[in-house]
């Protein structure tokens, strides 16, 4: 007799229903898996048989076929444990019923107890829209209780489970505490704290203000990671859709706290320079989101930008330019949402202190030039922003003034210059100044005589390319936001011209 459940597969960020078959017929003892299982499924054959042994059931000793379908998907991870288990119990006769109306999710201990798995989220809207009642572990019962109108039953072990769907204990769905996502997230630091460096402050502010991609450039200890770990407290609350998509996100990477599944804070990646470039974007033989999805919605910070790998870097083009990223196997492709903030920091030169008045430098110009070539100039065009940061003074570091401004009032203005681009842009799928393609800038960004002028002399001046020459248009529409002018002005040229300083100088 053939008894069956569902489960889940991963499919990049999406699941699939799996549909858990067992087989119990004559033959020596075995259990046989097909369904291209990978070695974490294989493995749990002896999961299986410990956990129903000590749970007080009989391992039957017959030809065991377990089939996961469809037969031709990879199928990865440890959450199909339960479902098996579960069928091997019911197919030998000590559990009767049926159970195509279950999916059944959670790994097993030898003693039988149901531990926690990662991607329960999008497995709970998964079972949802195929209308199926979800039976998992206690632990990941919040994370699933996200998903309204589902009907969840949380476990504690395999005896339980057995004992439920038997009828022998009555147990009702899993309803979660009430809470509020509307409830603003807190963050551990703030603006206020950052001493000095009221121009990288600025231009932080007008890059968060129209998701433009940002370059620090300045010698260690200005504060350059001070600055980019306070970029998430003057970013707007997330909406509840976005909260959806990064705890999604997380849940499937494993990363979600099982006490608070919904992540409210804006995400924040900081890789290390030695990550690889499948680590960045993502892939791998089973595909993975890497950090650029990972930063969803929320901030990547890159931490000595040249000493990464020059092939991740490269990697970086396309979700920068996209919001997405691509990944192609023979037999299928995955695309990965990647629209997030860069935020980078290099240092002027190798050894960091060309420019500093607080140390001299001891790099030649052969050196200063092979460091700052390693990044192209096809990934730097794709960055809008780039600013120096100069030495802190002892004097501004004592000094006890009034505190700086907090990270609440520059967010507050963010806001105002983000409402005033979706009023303008909302109508075309377009909601930020980062995003405008070459129709809007004709229309949001046409200039007067003297303007294009200035804009002109830039141009020809400091070498710009053709994207630059966009680039400069749409950060001073967004400084002409934040100051609420209705067209582009002569300063407004200017100080987006001022935020090119590796077009300038830097890069000759």
């Amino acid at each position: 007799m053939v008894e069956k459940c569902f489960s889940f597969g991963y499919s990049g960020l999406d699941v699939y229903p799996v549909c858990v078959e067992v087989d119990i017929h004559r033959g020596l003892p075995s259990i046989s898996l097909v369904g291209l299982a990978d070695a974490a499924v294989k493995e749990s054959r002896d999961r299986i048989r410990a956990a129903i042994k000590n749970s007080s059931f009989e391992f039957p000793a017959s030809r065991i076929t377990v089939n996961l379908a469809p037969a031709d998907s990879k199928k990865e991870g440890t959450h199909f444990d339960a479902a098996i288990a579960l069928m091997i119990v019911a197919a030998s006769g000590q559990l009767q019923g049926s159970f195509s109306e279950y999916a059944v999710v959670g790994e097993l201990s030898l003693e039988g107890e149901l531990r926690p798995v990662r991607g329960v989220f999008p497995m709970a809207l998964k079972a949802k829209e195929a209308g199926l009642k979800l039976l998992l572990p206690l632990a990941n019962a919040k994370e699933a209780a996200l998903v309204e109108g589902l009907t969840i039953y949380a476990v504690g072990s395999l005896a339980e489970s057995v004992a439920f769907l038997s009828g022998l204990i009555e147990k009702e769905p899993y309803v979660p505490a009430p809470g509020d996502h509307r409830v603003p997230p807190s963050y551990p630091v703030d603006f206020s704290e950052v001493k000095g460096q009221l121009l990288a402050r600025r231009a932080l502010e007008v890059g968060v203000s129209g998701m433009h991609n940002m370059l620090m450039i300045g010698p260690p200890g200005v504060g350059k990671t001070m600055l980019a770990r306070r970029l998430p407290t003057i970013l707007p609350d997330m909406e509840l859709q976005e909260m959806l998509q990064v705890t999604k996100i997380y849940s499937l990477a494993g990363l979600i706290d099982d006490e608070q599944p919904l992540l409210k804070s804006r995400p924040y990646r900081s890789p290390h320079h030695t990550s690889s470039s499948v680590s960045l974007v993502g892939g791998g033989a089973i595909v993975k989101p890497g950090e650029v999805t990972l930063a969803h919605n929320g901030v990547l910070f890159l931490d000595e930008l040249p000493e990464f790998k020059r092939d991740g870097l490269e990697a970086l083009r396309q979700p920068l330019e996209d919001g997405f990223v691509h990944i192609s196997r023979i037999n299928r492709h995955v695309r990965l949402p990647s629209r997030f903030l860069l935020a980078a920091a290099m240092n002027p030169c190798p050894c960091g202190y060309f420019g500093s008045k607080a140390k001299n430098c001891r790099c030649s110009s052969y050196q200063i030039q092979k460091y700052r070539n390693k990044i192209s100039g096809p990934l730097l065009d794709r960055i809008d922003i780039h600013i120096e940061l100069g030495d802190v003074t002892s004097r501004e570091l004592l000094e006890r003034g009034p505190a700086a401004e907090s990270s609440s009032a520059i967010k507050e203005r963010v806001e105002r210059a983000r409402r005033i681009q979706r009023a303008r842009l909302g109508g075309d799928g377009v909601f930020f100044n980062s995003q405008m393609g070459r129709k809007h800038l004709e229309v949001y960004c046409s200039l007067d005589d003297k303007t294009a002028h200035l804009l002109e002399m830039a141009m020809k001046h400091f070498s710009f390319s053709a994207r630059a020459h966009d680039k400069v248009l749409k950060v001073a529409r967004t400084i002409a936001d934040l100051a609420a002018h209705e067209r582009i002005l002569p300063e407004d040229i200017a100080e987006a011209v001022g935020y090119r300083n590796l077009d300038k100088n830097l890069w000759a």
